[in-house]
């Protein structure tokens, strides 16, 4: 019989993503989403994940605040809503994690054991979601966390913020140095990789973490997969509306990690997958780019 999956923020790019690869290998998918429930209320992520034969066999934790809203009152309480509903029917949690839970002295090459001293609100947030993960597995349960870099592929993507949506690109508002890399994530590759590890559920540990390395970008290689010019991204607009535009000031806040090189390490994912899925960059942007309006199918 085929395994299940409850996908907690369906709706959302990574959720959206995700949901997609598992149906592609045959997996049930629960979609959980506003119309089904509220990820902020325990008893209706429990009753999805009851929903399937006494209990799904994932838990996917993909929901987050739209454009970085009140992070800090929901975060943590509907991760515990999907952690405490993963205990209840016996699931494996999976969790996507990110770059913020570093901060700016952590180096360049970094593994999933490197020491998180984030100087910023989110990265602390994030660092305190995994340690409730963490938690859960000295319970007795069962996590899988994969971090992974900025996000491109769907409607959501941060190539949003560096070219016009839905009109012909035809310069990159590069936001860091053209000459540091910088970590991206296709997501369809993210996705891929999320269900690739969950089918080899009897190889992973009880808190399991890997890093996605992705494609390692400078903003030079960036444009010219684009075959753009490259142009100053305007941090001074963000700076002056953060008070008033809640994206605005987070994105302010993260600015260190396009400042220097952050390359997630990701020697153990290879070592239990072979390799890590990834599709050619210039497919990869294509779709990307058709995912926001920039080009036509």
């Amino acid at each position: 019989m085929s395994k299940s999956v409850l996908v907690i923020g369906a709706n959302g790019s990574i959720g959206k993503a995700v949901s997609s690869a598992f149906l592609q290998h045959g997996w049930r998918v629960i979609p959980f989403t506003r119309r089904m429930g509220d990820a902020m209320v325990a008893a209706d992520v429990l009753a999805a994940a009851q929903g399937v034969d006494g209990g799904v066999d994932v838990v996917f934790h993909a929901v987050n605040p739209p454009q970085y809203k009140n992070w800090a009152g929901t975060c943590l309480p509907m991760l515990r809503n999907s952690i405490a509903a993963a205990e209840a029917v016996g699931a494996r949690l999976a969790f996507p994690g990110t770059v913020y839970n570093f901060g700016p002295d952590v180096g360049e090459w970094v593994d999933e054991d490197a020491p998180q001293n984030p100087e910023t609100r989110k990265g602390a947030i994030r660092v305190a979601m995994e340690a409730e993960i963490e938690a859960f597995t000295k319970r007795g349960g069962r996590a899988l966390i994969l971090r992974a870099g900025d996000f491109f592929g769907g409607a959501n993507s941060w190539l949003k913020g560096l070219v016009t949506p839905g009109k012909k690109v035809t310069s990159l508002a590069y936001p860091g140095s053209p000459e540091i890399g910088h970590a991206w994530a296709y997501l369809p590759d993210l996705a891929e990789t999320f269900v690739q590890l969950l089918e080899r559920e009897h190889r992973l540990d009880a808190f399991a973490r890997f890093h996605f390395e992705g494609h390692w970008l400078t903003g030079h290689d960036l444009a010219a997969a684009l075959s753009v010019p490259l142009k100053r991204f305007p941090w001074w607009i963000t700076k002056l509306a953060s008070p008033f535009v809640t994206m605005f000031r987070e994105v302010q806040e993260m600015r260190y990690l396009w400042d220097r090189p952050l390359h997630l390490d990701n020697w153990r994912l290879v070592a239990i997958l072979g390799s890590e899925p990834r599709t050619p960059l210039d497919a990869a942007l294509r779709q990307s780019l058709e995912d926001i309006g920039c080009l036509s199918a």
